[in-house]
């Protein structure tokens, strides 16, 4: 995983040792499995500790990440210790759904553990991304004495309204995507090796391992399901500091200045152009070095050590300049800005109207009706919900999409302009059916035509009021409803346009409505706020990040290379539309323990225009392992099928495992779930 353009450090202020292996016995009997970096001088000079929980396999799936991070911080006294959680890798039992208390009760038991380890001082930390940023997050609001400090990267504070599920009330296709992940990620053995009743502890997991779509379905308002283990339902609990760090081309990056303007504990935020990966190993770039960084957060709680950094701006961000649509960047252009505390009196609101004419003014023009009734297999190119910065998964060139949408654009702007915020529309609309989606991209046209989407953001308007609580759309009732717009800094150059863009479909990003709906939009009564910031000069004197550090890589050999497709099929006569993803990550040996593994991910999203109960999702996961040595070889295969009709969802699903050619598990299951406003 580390870059050219990463520096490799192989000389530390302590020498280091790893425990490739070792077992934290829980109150209840079960074993979690702990891989620890830690200074080989420990038990005599004890150091702080910091821990990252995590299911996706220390052996194999984040072993490249781990080995670019934990012995790096080990190399400069700390303690590092990457834990499976429960039911995952080399751990003892099952794993029944994210996020659940059993695994923050597990967290608090292994933190007492370590700090009490003779090589440790008794405080501690947790660093994690994703899943990890999450129970970063969940885990501090516990108070668990030993944790002082966390980094929480690419995470949430709202599991239903900032999460891979739903947006603004509108189902995310992720939600399938990602329950279909770890559907296929649960079928996973763990390693011989290393576990003496592997094969009946991977068959009890096998038939275990329900769909968790199917109880994510029958969530479909905010209800206590998502509000377990979403820290915005009280941030008082967190006491502990936090730093929250995120990427312009992630999905997570609202929580951020929203954990700002809520926690009450010591707090930091920052946001670079990155997709979904550690800032330093991250693209889009630049890099950063985020190893120092994150050193000095940790010297400053973990060893009280003043390293100056809370004497900094509490929100920093890259200001993104404006850039072409590219499906994939190494790096986007920009500067770092920084505001000392979030929200900021530096941000002030600019509003503009949505005016009959198609302009975006700061005055209101003669109010009208315009209809918004979007083909249903617009939105192809709008790449990923969550780009991962591996392969061209960002949106292109909104022009097409563009073309079957309401659009309203400013006039060429006289001077540039500086986005930081969350811009919002406040709009009058009625629709034709109960139940309506609205979909707004927000979008930088350049001179010559091309529409980059800067930002985005989607209101099932059934949820207008509430998403614990929806209401069906009376039809011919007009309503004033807000849309947010998801976080953003970005610049737009003069000579530059501005363009709102109103759908009520976007496939295959959202879900559609259950039947084809028209929106009546009210022109001239309907606004934009803006979040703009004036330029600084004390942006120019922040403090410098350094260039990327990291330890040494992963080292595996190639057996197979890993393929990439991402494919669009229109049939013109029958109006079907098929988008086919292919995410292949081949196959590779990992000599130092002869363990080879690799797996293959094939998604279809299928639609028919005119016809939203057509939508069609499925997805193939196939993961293979196998020990040359042994002659140990194991494939599973899982699929996913998500379906509707105007009143139901219909959900089917299939898991098969192998030893070497020999079937050894084999189940389908067939579910049906009433929609709900949805």
């Amino acid at each position: 995983m580390a870059a050219d353009d990463i520096d490799v450090v192989t000389q530390y202020p302590r020498m280091a040792r790893e425990i490739e292996n070792t077992w934290i016995t829980m109150p209840d009997g079960v074993k979690l499995a702990a891989r620890i970096w830690l200074p080989d001088d420990a038990e005599d000079d004890p150091v702080p500790a910091i821990l990252e929980f995590l299911p996706y396999r220390k052996r194999d799936s984040t072993a490249d990440r781990d080995l670019l991070v934990h012995p790096y911080y080990a190399g400069n006294g700390y303690a590092c210790v990457r834990v499976d959680i429960r039911g995952s890798g080399d751990s003892d039992g099952i794993l029944e759904d994210e996020y659940l208390k059993s695994e923050q009760d597990d967290a608090l038991e292994i933190l007492a553990w370590i700090a009490s380890q003779p090589w440790c001082t008794g405080k501690c930390g947790m660093i994690g991304i994703s899943w990890g940023g999450f129970n970063g997050l969940q885990v501090a609001a516990r108070r668990p004495p030993e944790l002082k400090a966390i980094v929480t990267i690419a995470s949430t504070d709202d599991r239903y309204s900032d999460d891979i599920h739903y947006m603004g009330g509108v189902m995310i296709n992720d939600n399938l995507s990602w329950g279909s992940t770890m559907f296929g990620m649960n079928t996973r053995p763990p390693d011989p090796a290393l576990v003496d009743n592997w094969r009946e502890l991977w068959l009890q997991r096998l038939d275990a391992n329900d769909p968790w779509m199917i109880k994510w379905l029958g969530h479909q308002r905010r209800d206590a399901q998502w509000k377990h283990g979403s820290v915005i339902e009280n941030y008082a609990d967190i006491e502990a500091a936090v730093y929250a760090v995120g990427g312009w081309a992630d999905g997570y990056t609202n929580a951020i200045p929203r954990m700002l303007a809520g926690l009450s504990c010591p707090k930091k935020g920052l946001v670079g152009p990155w997709a979904h990966k550690y800032p330093h190993f991250a693209e889009p770039g630049p890099r950063i070095g985020f190893l120092q960084e994150t050193l000095r957060w940790w010297d400053y709680w973990l060893k009280d050590i003043d390293t100056g950094i809370m004497d900094e701006p509490e929100y920093r961000v890259w200001m993104q300049d404006s850039a072409p649509p590219a499906l994939w960047r190494s790096e986007h252009l920009g500067r770092w800005v920084a505001e000392p505390c979030w929200p900021s009196p530096n941000i002030q609101q600019k509003t503009l109207c949505l005016n009959n004419d198609g302009s975006l003014s700061s005055t209101a023009g003669e109010s009208g009706k315009a209809p918004i009734h979007s083909p249903m297999t617009m939105g192809q190119r709008q790449g990923e919900w969550c780009q991962y910065g591996l392969v061209p998964d960002h949106p292109a060139d909104q022009r097409e999409d563009d073309g079957c949408s309401v659009v309203f654009e400013t006039e060429p702007m006289a001077e540039a302009m500086e986005l930081m915020g969350a811009p919002a529309l406040s709009l009058d609309v009625s629709a034709d059916r109960p139940n309506a989606f609205l979909i707004a991209r927000l979008c930088n046209v350049a001179p010559d035509g091309t529409s980059t989407r800067i930002s985005y953001g989607a209101l099932n308007l059934t949820h207008r009021d509430s998403h614990e609580h929806p209401e069906a759309l009376e039809p011919g009732r007009n309503y004033r409803v807000r849309l947010q717009i998801n976080d953003m800094a970005q610049q737009i150059p003069a000579g530059h346009r501005l363009r709102v863009s109103l759908s009520n479909q976007l496939w295959p990003l959202f879900w559609p409505s259950p039947e084809p709906v028209t929106v009546i939009l009210s022109t001239g009564s309907s606004t934009l706020d803006l979040p703009v910031r004036t330029p600084r000069d004390d942006d120019s004197a922040l403090h410098p990040f350094g260039p990327p550090e990291s330890a040494a890589p992963f080292e595996t050999v190639t057996l197979e290379p890993g393929d990439y497709q991402r494919l669009v099929r229109h049939d013109d006569t029958t109006g079907e539309t098929r988008m086919t993803v292919i995410n292949d990550s081949g196959l590779v040996h990992d000599p130092a323990i002869d363990w080879v593994f690799g797996s293959r991910m094939e998604q279809h999203f299928d639609i028919t225009e005119g016809d939203p109960t057509s939508a069609r999702m499925t997805v193939h996961w196939t993961y293979r392992f196998q020990r040359p040595s042994t002659g140990f070889d194991i494939r599973t295969e899982t699929r996913s099928t998500l379906t509707g009709t105007k009143d139901d969802w219909l959900f089917w699903a299939d898991c098969e495992a192998f030893e070497g050619a020999h079937r050894v598990f084999a189940r389908t299951w067939d579910h049906c779930e009433p929609r709900d406003l949805n």
